[in-house]
């Protein structure tokens, strides 16, 4: 195979792994940030509700599908850290990343069905698209240190992020033409659903397909992981024991600490703001007419997607010129001008401009992190449950991010003043960089 005879640091085992982000980043841009919510929305609006009945009681469209993404996010917060353990003891984390790319993408295809009388499928689906996703990503990045040196790890980790966002909108494209000119692809309105809806059914399936054939790439040629010494009557209770075991070694890890608690504070508002971007345009921003808000998101969405890719290559540079560390806390004053920023935007233009402002940082700090974190952990094998813990802070923050946001939103009646609260955040993430030490 493959993947026994390429060695670490080798260009086509980096390239490799950077391509799975080419396959998997094509769900968090068609379903997470453009298609399904759209399409979302419409199959409310088609037939003329805004409520609808789950569980014996009454729920809105808007908080239905924002506590199905809380849920699923504790759910990978509480599975990631206990299968990474697992992963590690049975020295075969290839075939964790490949059951929960399976997941997901088969979960994505299903999402087809997604309708109002199938809404506990639908849901499921949407639930396990999420974790597909999300795990999967997360044993695909402790792959990093194994893979790659340190010297190679920022430039490699910004290539994957880039390659991502490239494929994704390659996709994206196709999709909005088969969503926008329907009649093209025969695709025709039949059974009381129009053909855009149908269309857009059509992307979930496509979403499925490219994610599963285009990680064959990836899976050939990664390494099956590495194997620990240990008993393995217990391989649960082995993995809890190595968690704790991590948990120790951080103590000791000064740097590495101090590290991962101010990713914890500066992800919780990245994370928040990639998920509710979308829904903030549609709320707050004077579109004049139907299209022309579904057409102005499309475009940000786009514009952010295109910017990130160099956004990501200037802060790989950036490091390498001046460091991780000193990097990211201007990134993280850059976001907090965009908050600021975010409270004043009222027309379509601004809110291009605030878009375009967020795609330069939105894929620097993404890429930076990952790979400032595989340099700061100690040299180890053990290196899928060290990245469990910052997968695991990763989803918490969303968690309490998106929830803190709902409320403060809910609260004051406008999801501008929730915009500041975002900016506090990267105003503490900044301070928190400042205290972690060079060495």
């Amino acid at each position: 195979m493959g993947s026994i005879t390429l060695d670490k640091g080798s260009k086509k085992l980096l390239n490799a792994w950077a391509f799975y982000d080419w396959a998997n980043s094509v769900y968090s841009l068609v379903i997470a940030s453009a298609i399904f919510p759209i399409f979302y929305g419409a199959l409310f609006r088609s037939a003329n509700i805004e409520r609808i009945t789950l569980f014996g009681g009454e729920i809105a469209r808007g908080p239905l599908i924002s506590y199905v993404t809380s849920a699923a996010f504790l759910f990978i917060a509480i599975i990631t850290p206990l299968l990474s353990g697992v992963a590690d003891y049975l020295g075969n984390k290839k075939f964790f990343l490949k059951f929960f790319c399976y997941l997901g993408g088969l979960s994505c295809m299903g999402l087809y069905w997604f309708s109002l009388e199938n809404i506990y499928v639908g849901l499921l689906c949407y639930f396990f698209g999420l974790v597909g996703f999300w795990v999967s990503f997360a044993f695909n990045n402790s792959y990093l240190p194994d893979i790659a040196f340190p010297e190679q790890q920022d430039g490699i980790s910004a290539k994957g992020f880039s390659l991502g966002y490239v494929g994704s909108v390659i996709l994206l494209l196709f999709n909005l033409t088969m969503v926008m000119k329907p009649d093209f692809f025969g695709i025709t309105s039949s059974g009381g659903e129009i053909a855009e809806i149908k269309a857009m059914k059509y992307s979930f399936l496509s979403v499925g397909i490219w994610w599963m054939v285009f990680s064959q790439y990836t899976f050939y040629h990664l390494p099956k992981g590495n194997k620990k010494e240990g008993p393995k009557e217990h391989v649960f209770l082995n993995g809890f024991k190595e968690l704790k075991s991590v948990w120790q070694q951080l103590g000791r890890e000064v740097r590495l600490k101090r590290y991962l608690g101010a990713f914890f504070v500066y992800s919780m508002a990245v994370q928040t703001v990639m998920l509710i971007a979308t829904y903030f345009g549609e709320e707050e921003i004077g579109w004049g007419s139907d299209n022309e808000r579904t057409m102005g998101l499309i475009i940000s969405i786009l514009l952010i997607q295109i910017v990130a890719i160099l956004g990501a290559t200037l802060t790989a540079r950036a490091s390498r010129a001046f460091g991780n560390i000193k990097t990211l806390i201007v990134v993280n004053i850059m976001w907090i001008a965009i908050c600021i920023y975010a409270y004043f935007v009222i027309t379509p233009t601004d809110f291009y401009i605030a878009a375009g402002c967020v795609g330069i940082v939105m894929g620097g700090i993404q890429a930076l992190s990952r790979s400032t974190y595989s340099k700061f952990i100690p040299q180890t094998k053990d290196t899928t449950s060290f990245f469990s813990f910052y997968d695991v802070s990763e989803k918490i923050g969303i968690v309490i991010g998106t929830f803190m946001y709902g409320f403060i939103a809910q609260l004051t009646g406008s999801m501008r003043n929730a915009t500041i609260f975002l900016g506090l955040f990267f105003i503490i993430g900044a301070f928190l960089l400042t205290r972690v030490p060079r060495k």
